[in-house]
């Protein structure tokens, strides 16, 4: 799932990204991460391998390039003030995913089949994870009004990204098993817990 371009040259540049994605993934698949090159899946999308490296910046990031995070931040920034930081969070995730059709979903399992395939992107994927808490740490931060380097701040968004690594583990984000809609029900009650304090009978 990703934003929907608005201008013609915006469109060609999506058609044009996904081309390279859905060639270079399809390449893997048939003959295998390591023995596919820029420049086979460049011919295969009908691009110049200088075209590919300016939307992809190495072979590694069309596997890793993570579609989702940029919308889920757009999201918390679309929320209403009054809403609390993680319920924010909570309905963003919401959104963004309760939309998402048939195809975005068998795009991203086989996303994560490969991860599984790959042991340097199962390593990247995590580091990944770093990534993700900045993004929805500054986003917090924005509503907030703190800086995004505050250690509640920080507390907050690691909290948040500890809930997912619970809830979705290296194993299943990475392939394992298919990311299904239960997943992301289990991830809502996960966020509701953590925004009511974390209860414990």
């Amino acid at each position: 799932m990703t934003a929907t371009p608005t201008s013609l040259r915006e469109r060609k540049k999506a058609k044009t990204r996904a081309a390279i994605r859905e060639h270079a993934m399809r390449l893997f698949e048939e003959q295998g991460y390591a023995s596919t090159t820029v420049e086979q899946i460049a011919e295969a999308a009908e691009v110049s391998p200088s075209t590919f490296f300016r939307y992809f910046p190495a072979k590694e990031d069309v596997i890793l390039t993570d579609d989702y995070d940029p919308l889920i931040v757009a999201a918390i920034r679309a929320q209403p003030p009054e809403v609390p930081p993680i319920r924010a969070v909570r309905h963003a995730m919401r959104e963004v995913f309760a939309g998402l059709p048939a195809e975005a979903w068998a795009s991203e399992q086989r996303r994560q089949r490969l991860f599984a395939q790959v042991p340097e992107l199962r390593a990247r994927a995590l580091h990944q994870m770093g990534e993700a808490l900045d993004l929805i740490t500054g986003a917090i931060a924005e509503r907030v009004g703190l800086p995004a380097d505050d250690i509640r701040v920080r507390a907050v968004g690691g909290a948040v990204t500890g809930v997912v690594m619970a809830v979705l583990p290296p194993g299943r984000m990475t392939g394992e098993t298919s990311l299904e809609n239960a997943d992301l029900e289990r991830l809502q009650e996960g966020l509701a817990l953590l925004e009511q304090g974390l209860p414990l009978p």
